[in-house]
């Protein structure tokens, strides 16, 4: 092993194959395996451990852990002071972020924070909650929930405090939304002593920008086609690209290949209207990464 090491923690549970799948897009050679906790990066001067996304933020800011990705959320719960390198949009069902909200009953008639007063609510979140309370002016009973949070309302608790992504879960348990607390999403953090070591950052800063342009190219495409210089204007009006696109001469005169980067979602109406405009021999390509 490296005489130079930087500890990573990295989200166990239902974030733990999309953040597999991301550090692979973004080039490491990740092998997981099932029995343990320590996933090998293909890199030496890397160690990783797997661990709940709620356990990190205690682990990264008393420097057992160098850094690793967790939830926005998890921060704010632990209350602890990190460094935010940068934000990772993604989750276990999409890319988006993870909003938390607060929801009681269908037939409930609590209709605001005001209307908390006096009730009892269910929550992984305890101390974002009293905050949430407290800012309002606000008692109510709080109390921590181990799991299916949503499945206690209204027999067991008044409202619930609870992380969606569609929501579909809490429409399935007759559930609406009161409110919406804030959005949450995965982000790659640091130790503050450990940004302050030189190598450290280089190496925290490199995986950053590797799986921040390995998410990018998620939504994104890259596009090849050969146009007839007499078409040049008319295709090129149609590109919303990335940058203005590359345009080469071929080796038949008359003609240019044209490349460009766009959204994945404008291809199906894209592509006929670059057909229509004059393109030929179009081609679509998926991407690994974008670096912007």
């Amino acid at each position: 092993m490296s005489e130079r090491v930087l500890k990573i923690g990295l989200p166990k549970g239902s974030l733990q194959e999309a953040t597999v799948s991301l550090f692979a897009k973004a080039g490491f050679a990740i092998t997981v395996d099932e029995r343990a906790y320590a996933p090998d990066l293909g890199d030496e001067e890397l160690w990783a451990v797997l661990l709940r996304a709620q356990e990190l933020p205690l682990y990264i800011a008393n420097g057992v852990l160098d850094c690793g990705l967790t939830g926005y959320d998890w921060i704010l719960e632990r209350g602890v002071d990190l460094v935010e390198v940068a934000d990772l949009i993604y989750a276990k069902k999409g890319m988006r972020p993870y909003k938390w909200v607060l929801a009681v009953h269908e037939n409930s008639d609590i209709h605001s924070a005001k209307d908390l007063e006096g009730k009892r609510i269910a929550t992984e979140l305890v101390e974002v909650t009293k905050k949430y309370l407290a800012d309002h002016g606000v008692e109510a009973d709080v109390e921590f929930s181990w799991g299916a949070t949503e499945a206690k309302c209204p027999d067991l608790v008044d409202a619930v405090i609870e992380g969606t992504e569609t929501g579909s879960t809490l429409r399935a348990n007759n559930l609406r939304i009161v409110e919406v607390l804030f959005e949450s999403c995965t982000k790659f953090v640091a130790n503050k002593d450990s940004w302050e070591d030189s190598w450290k950052r280089q190496k925290i800063e490199s995986i950053a920008l590797l799986l921040t342009a390995a998410l990018a190219a998620e939504s994104k495409v890259g596009l090849k086609m050969n146009v007839h210089e007499d078409d040049l204007d008319a295709v090129i009006s149609c590109l919303p690209a990335l940058k203005n696109p590359t345009v080469s001469p071929l080796a038949n005169g008359g003609w240019v290949a044209i490349e460009t980067i766009v959204d994945a979602n404008l291809v199906v109406t894209l592509i006929p209207e670059l057909k229509e405009a004059g393109a030929q021999g179009i081609i679509e390509y998926p991407l690994n990464k974008v670096v912007v």
